[in-house]
């Protein structure tokens, strides 16, 4: 499905319609410019999932659109100038506008960036097909690399050559598994050319900082279920490569655990069924991330029992702990658990 095919589709949402995103499409519309919605606003819309972020993209120069905005009463944010990006605040509502863009250079970290003239170019400068859709302020998409499809069929797609795509900022090796984590169907398996192209590029990983792979990760690890995604990571040597010699085969009992105690997602308490501190120390986490996973790990090697470790921890640790230790030593929960945890948090 091209650009053609994609004429009769629309996205519809509060989002789009709203007066301060239509506002932003009126002062780019009265300049003469072109505006459009994309990424995960559109994909989510079409996803029907929630829409947190308004990203857009226009022809407009970040300068000129700096200048127009502001004469016509917008607070307009100079947030990444340098690379085409400016935050509009419109209706109290923050909107990150874009210039189409294109890579120049890349070397697996950032990247020589150069204004592109169409949104064709903008869009094959992208990671994965389903974030490459733009709507305009009506909601007709435009749809250059076939994202519609994927997007029917929950399928995530890197854009043209994936181990192009990912030698452009290796972090999209992790990004790849977030997003089959998140999106894809259950029974849509990974896609041969991508793991392939993963594991050719392995080493790019290494060159990442430990602040954006620890953060990467702990967004993985927040998808309702990441176990697939984890255990194939693992199976091509993703894992192993951020967190050498960590094993991730207590992660998916740890959520059979989670669901069973009502336990909400929470990457912390996952991380933790497959690293240790020392592990976790080179993620460069929180203070008080680290002080979390050490209490859970602690907690859960040990032996209290469930109404000590709810008077020490309260409910929502103490439970966190003891799936965590059932995950461990693959054994069941006790069938009052709940019961034992408020007795001892009381």
């Amino acid at each position: 499905m091209g650009r053609r095919d994609a004429d009769s589709m629309k996205v519809t949402g509060g989002w789009l319609t709203a007066p301060g995103t239509q506002a932003v499409f009126d002062v780019y519309a009265k300049h003469g410019f072109a505006l459009y919605a994309v990424g995960g606003c559109v994909r989510n819309s079409l996803l029907n999932e929630r829409v947190s972020d308004v990203d857009m993209s226009s022809n407009a120069r970040p300068e000129l659109a700096s200048k127009f905005l502001t004469d016509d009463g917008f607070k307009v944010i100079p947030t990444g100038i340098d690379h085409g990006t400016i935050t509009v605040i419109s209706g109290g509502t923050p909107y990150e506008i874009t210039t189409f863009r294109t890579d120049v250079e890349t070397d697996g970290r950032r990247a020589v960036v150069a204004f592109a003239e169409t949104l064709e170019d903008d869009a094959y400068r992208r990671d994965f097909t389903i974030n490459a859709l733009y709507a305009d302020r009506f909601g007709q998409i435009i749809d250059p690399v076939n994202g519609l499809e994927d997007i029917q069929r929950r399928r995530v797609r890197f854009i043209g050559d994936g181990a192009e795509r990912i030698r452009e900022d290796y972090l999209r090796t992790l990004r790849f598994f977030r997003f089959h984590a998140r999106f894809a169907a259950p029974d849509q398996g990974f896609e041969t050319d991508a793991l392939s192209a993963i594991s050719e590029n392995l080493q790019g990983l290494e060159s990442l900082s430990r602040e954006r792979i620890g953060g990467e990760l702990i967004k993985l690890l927040s998808v309702t279920d990441p176990t697939t995604a984890i255990m194939t990571m693992a199976q091509i040597g993703v894992l192993n490569t951020i967190l050498p010699g960590c094993d991730p085969k207590a992660l998916g009992l740890l959520i059979h655990f989670e669901q069973e105690l009502g336990l909400s997602p929470e990457p912390i308490r996952r991380l933790g069924s497959f690293a240790d501190e020392d592990l976790a120390k080179t993620l460069r986490l929180s203070k008080s991330q680290m002080r979390r996973m050490t209490s859970l790990r602690t907690a859960a090697i040990g032996t209290k029992p469930a109404a000590e470790l709810g008077y020490h921890l309260k409910t929502e640790p103490a439970l966190s702990a003891l799936a965590l230790r059932s995950a461990f030593f693959e054994t069941p929960l006790h069938s009052d658990l709940h019961g034992q945890v408020a007795r001892g948090a009381q």
